[in-house]
């Protein structure tokens, strides 16, 4: 009973495959999967998937890197998708300052503010994408802390493992996926360990982040659970089924509209 709170079947890489790495995936022993909203379109195939497979659920936001597309109906679209039976959470959202061509912050911030406003209407956790911002992004959470009425996740986790109690403080869970296999990925390693089991999940971001000994290969899929799980399990000194049961729970309890 493995479980991919994050990955992107919405992604072209997908495109014509859907219904192969979902059933992969089941085979691998990963029934339950998350696909990530990265936009409008994005967000509604989401949508479609989950409505296609019984395993499958979904998330409804804009990535940072995305919104300068962003309209004002597209909150609207958001907004309609979240009321969706199996819309999991607003996301993925957030802030990135990695690439000089991204968004202007301002208006990351902005966007982003309205989606936590969106999540704290519809109570909904949020999943946050975060990169190259750390200062900002505990500084904007902390400001509207009252908007995160159902918590969240940090997907992808890659801020420093002394930060990890500033997002737990808030009622965040920590998400890891392939970079916690890669052997020089020694940041991420003491994040893993710098986080309580009962606040750790799972992810693929497939397409990317293939783990290893798979790294290099593409596209990444949630096939490939297990194998980040065993790499957490064995970070964290646990049996990987513990360690797999645990995180279903923590998605249960983090996503209250997954089957009980």
């Amino acid at each position: 009973m493995f479980t991919d709170i994050h990955c992107h079947l919405n992604d072209k890489a997908f495109d014509g495959i859907v219904e192969q790495t979902v059933r992969e995936a089941e085979k691998a022993g990963t029934d339950l999967i998350v696909d990530s909203g990265f936009d409008s379109d994005s967000s509604l195939r989401a949508a479609s998937h989950a409505e296609s497979f019984c395993g499958v659920y979904f998330s409804a936001g804009w990535q940072p890197q995305e919104i300068s597309r962003w309209k004002d109906k597209d909150m609207d679209a958001l907004a309609a998708l979240c009321r969706h039976e199996k819309c999991v959470a607003v996301g993925e959202i957030g802030l990135d300052y990695h690439y000089p061509d991204n968004p202007e912050k301002s208006f990351q911030k902005e966007v982003f503010i309205r989606e936590l406003e969106l999540a704290k209407e519809c109570r909904l956790p949020v999943v946050i994408h975060s990169r190259d911002c750390a200062e900002d992004m505990i500084r904007l959470l902390k400001e509207n802390r009252d908007k995160l009425v159902c918590g969240g996740v940090m997907h992808c986790y890659s801020h420093s493992a002394e930060m990890v109690k500033d997002f737990l403080d808030l009622g965040f869970y920590l998400s890891f996926g392939g970079t916690a296999t890669y052997t020089g990925s020694k940041k991420v390693m003491k994040s893993v360990i710098a986080t309580p089991v009962d606040r750790i999940l799972s992810e693929t971001d497939s397409p990317y982040l293939t783990p290893e000994p798979h790294k290099g290969s593409f596209p990444n899929a949630p096939k490939y659970i297990p194998v980040v799980v065993e790499r957490l399990a064995q970070i964290k000194g646990l049996p990987a089924e513990a360690l797999a049961r645990r995180i279903r729970e923590n998605a249960k309890t983090l996503f209250a509209k997954l089957p009980r």
